[in-house]
């Protein structure tokens, strides 16, 4: 079953950003964002009535500068701040990352091509030039979330992140699901990373599908190859609709 037969007007779409619509790059700044992803997703923003959101682990800001100048539904940090389709911000309380700052900007100052990026509740450590230093990543952030009230260790592809306990995509998209234009629909997610599971097994337990970009053990019901698939197969979406309505 193809995205132009999944994608009818019923649905309501959720899609990741990193490794799901556009390539890992070497440096989360140095995404690119192919010139037809901002047309077509406008395109399928009307076909759904609204009904697109991006659920990301970067800021909501990092999200509308990619795709500027589309301004789409967004949840970004996980979740722990979401942009409704009215247009209204809403923020999750979040917990001092002092000693999650200090242990990560101190590892990264001992080992060159480490990356620490800070975000609104969040501290993401990057090592996706240094994969040899994955244990030690993994281990110097988890002891330092443990002193860390209210904060979880989130996994990711080359990257650790400490973010706050209550922010999940999963919870990010029923609460998208229980506003106007989202509400009543079936829920699509597509995402590429362990960060998406719990979106996957939220909208396949609420009627919908989960996609998986990528290779990887997954819970979700369908896979595609890579970003570029998931890319043909939007447009395909797309294209089918317009050869529908001539």
């Amino acid at each position: 079953m193809t995205l132009a037969e999944i994608l009818h007007p019923s649905c309501a779409l959720f899609l990741d950003f990193d490794g799901t619509m556009v390539d890992i790059a070497p440096q989360p700044s140095a995404v690119h964002v192919p010139e037809p992803l901002i047309g077509v997703l406008q395109d399928l923003h009307g076909r759904l009535q609204g009904a697109i959101a991006v659920i990301s682990g970067r800021p909501i800001a990092q999200i509308d500068d990619f795709l500027d100048p589309l301004k789409l539904p967004v949840a970004g940090v996980h979740g722990a701040e979401r942009r409704g389709a009215d247009g209204a911000v809403h923020l999750l309380h979040t917990q001092p990352l002092d000693a999650v700052e200090e242990a990560a900007c101190l590892l990264a100052a001992q080992n060159p091509g480490l990356l620490v990026e800070n975000k609104r509740g969040s501290l993401a450590l990057h090592y996706r030039q240094r994969p040899d230093l994955e244990d030690l990543c993994r281990r110097t952030m988890q002891q330092a979330v443990d002193e860390s009230p209210g904060i979880t260790l989130q996994l990711g592809k080359m990257v650790v992140e400490a973010k706050p306990g209550g922010a999940s995509k999963g919870r990010a998209i029923e609460a998208f699901l229980a506003e106007p234009p989202f509400a009543s629909r079936i829920p699509v997610f597509i995402g590429d990373d362990i960060t998406d599971e719990v979106g996957f097994s939220t909208v396949q337990r609420l009627g919908g599908m989960g996609i998986k970009v990528g290779e990887g053990a997954t819970c979700a019901w369908r896979r595609l190859r890579d970003p570029q698939a998931l890319r043909q197969e939007l447009e395909a979406a797309v294209a089918a609709r317009l050869t529908r309505t001539k």
